[in-house]
């Protein structure tokens, strides 16, 4: 543990640490495309922010190469080459998309060719443990073609939830949270050497993500853009495959008397076909809705367009970053409840928990203005935002001015305000210093933006 432990650091400080030079070269390399009718964000904010993420997963392979345990992972097997490779690959065409916007078809070929990268390399399906039939065994053509649409099944539907600050970063990072506990628990507690890149995977892709949210939460200095949102997706696409169809189910022992009736009591533990698919739920129901919208309206599968799940929470009222909170909410439910079941499928707290989580997230969905607020002995240790009533009497008393009548156009009303009420100078900013989400780093911010 402490192997993956100490590799999931490196890759999140690596990819931490370059973050920023990569948000400068992008605005130097003009990568801040205009803002269009299906964005949410106000200014031109820098893409590129996969770069970031690629030598971040690179510095974790590396330093998982020269650990003893996980030295191993290498020697035995090539799933880490092969993921390097279509990675390095999909990463090379999402940095072109960001600068260039490369047509839909083209990404469509490249990630294809990318995942059959992977599987020239031996990443690839095997064998499918099916319950109620047994383990069946994939010709190479089923196999092929089984982990190239997986592979951009996955790319896409995390492609596609990329539209909020964080969102795609924050769901990917509590699914493959989840995914690492699984992964870990076949590996260390069965023994089954096969699913350690599966888990060293898992370990590096949340580096990835808890490296480069910091930078991208709201309201974010960079974007991911597809060469950060497909690279995570195929990583992520990596792990499923290992544990699908190369862990042998043979090995976990479970066998009590025919081959199928085994299969079928050993779902509840160990899950190869669901657990991957509850990685994926809710980018993939927000894929195969889009799908569905455009094909309805006569429109280009690929068309882009403002229907998306968190389009419509934003829509119905919740805040940009209550509708994130919302979204990471229902991921880690589908992830992690999966995950408890699949450890102990006869309990019924988990049954239980999971209803009870279900309606409180329902209940959520239905309160999108509410806006909690603290007791008055808890304002001193929150953030000011949620300090209102102190605020609020602050703007009282400088929108009265000194003698209780109302200020000047151009004076206190519209200047802000310290803890004790008076005015705090403004501070003049230059042209091409650099704003919240970079938009003043190539010029002064425009007005009408708001």
């Amino acid at each position: 543990m402490r192997e993956y432990l100490l590799t999931l650091c490196i890759t999140a400080a690596v990819t931490y640490l370059l973050t920023g030079p990569v948000r400068k070269f992008a605005i130097v390399a003009g990568a801040m495309p205009e803002i269009r009718a299906r964005d949410v964000h106000r200014e031109p904010t820098p893409r590129l922010g996969g770069i970031a993420m690629f030598f971040g997963l690179c510095a974790g392979l590396l330093v998982a190469d020269h650990l003893t345990n996980l030295n191993e992972v290498f020697e035995k097997s090539n799933e880490p080459r092969a993921l390097l490779s279509g990675a390095a690959l999909i990463w090379l065409i999402g940095v072109l998309d960001d600068k260039f916007e490369i047509d839909a078809l083209i990404k469509l070929g490249g990630q294809m060719i990318a995942a059959g990268v992977m599987v020239m390399q031996g990443l690839t399906i095997l064998w499918l443990p099916i319950p109620g039939v047994g383990t069946v065994a994939l010709t190479q053509w089923q196999g092929t073609l089984l982990t190239v649409a997986l592979v951009v099944i996955t790319i896409n539907a995390v492609n596609f939830v990329d539209g909020l600050d964080g969102l795609a970063a924050g769901m990917v990072c509590i699914a493959s949270a989840a995914f690492f506990m699984y992964a870990y628990r076949i590996w260390y507690s069965y023994g089954i050497e096969a699913a350690a890149p599966a888990t060293l995977f898992a370990a590096i892709l949340m580096g990835m993500c808890l490296g480069f949210l910091p930078h991208n939460m709201h309201p974010a200095r960079i974007f991911m853009g597809d060469s950060g949102s497909m690279l995570i997706g195929l990583v992520l696409a990596a792990g499923a495959i290992s544990v699908t169809g190369q862990v042998d189910p043979d090995l976990m022992n479970l066998y009590t008397n025919s081959e199928r009736s085994a299969v079928h009591q050993m779902v509840p533990v160990y899950i190869p076909l669901v657990m991957p698919l509850t990685i994926i739920a809710i980018p993939a129901a927000d894929l195969i809705l889009a799908i569905v919208r455009r094909t309805w309206r006569g429109q280009s599968p690929f068309a882009a367009d403002r229907g998306h799940l968190h389009h419509r929470l934003l829509e119905i009222g919740h805040s940009h970053s209550r509708a994130v909170l919302i979204m990471y909410f229902w991921s880690g439910l589908i992830a992690f409840g999966t995950l408890a079941y699949s450890v102990n499928a006869g309990a019924m707290w988990i049954v239980l928990g999971v209803v009870f989580l279900s309606a409180l997230g329902l209940v959520l969905l239905l309160l999108p203005r509410f806006t909690p607020r603290a007791p008055r002995w808890a304002e001193a240790f929150l953030p000011p935002r949620y300090r209102r009533r102190r605020a609020e009497a602050a703007l009282q008393r400088a929108s009265e001015g000194p003698a209780g009548t109302p200020a000047e156009a151009g004076g206190a009303a519209g200047a802000p305000v310290d803890s004790e009420g008076g005015q705090v100078p403004r501070t003049p900013v230059a042209a091409g210093v650099s704003g919240v989400n970079g938009a003043t780093a190539i010029g002064a911010r425009s007005r009408s933006a708001r």
